[in-house]
């Protein structure tokens, strides 16, 4: 038996156009179910909103993601979550980097930091926090 742990995003509205995002940085296919889809759209001007979605690639990235309805509590929070992308390649890494960038914060730049050959923290356009490094053995 194994486990795979998938982040999981949650949006009020937005949750196609981040997955079109994530699916133009890191590649793969989106498969976008919505609430009309299901039969359960409440509001109608939430019928097109996500119930379900997700961003799934050949490279093993993967990511969910759905749109909170306006019925429930919901907050974007502040940092509650960060999503981690961890690689062996710098030149890959580096090109997922700079595709994430557009129209993101950069809260630290994708440099070498004394834990990792290369590090680098930013929070996109949706609230949402990525840190994507390449992975070194912990010496401790």
């Amino acid at each position: 038996m194994s486990v795979i742990t998938t982040t999981h995003l949650n949006f009020r509205g937005d949750a196609r156009a981040a997955l079109d995002h994530y699916r133009s940085v890191f590649g793969g296919r989106v498969t976008a179910i919505t609430y009309e889809d299901m039969g359960n759209a409440r509001n109608e001007n939430e019928a097109d909103w996500l119930v379900w979605g997700e961003v799934s690639g050949d490279n093993g990235f993967h990511v969910m993601a759905y749109d909170v309805p306006s019925e429930l509590p919901w907050s974007q929070g502040s940092s509650p979550f960060f999503v981690s992308v961890r690689g062996d390649d710098t030149d890959e890494i580096s090109a997922l980097w700079q595709k994430l960038t557009e129209g993101s914060t950069v809260e630290q730049p994708l440099e070498p930091s004394p834990w990792a050959p290369l590090y680098g923290m930013l929070t996109d356009r949706f609230g949402v926090t990525w840190v994507l490094d390449i992975a070194a053995p912990y010496n401790g």
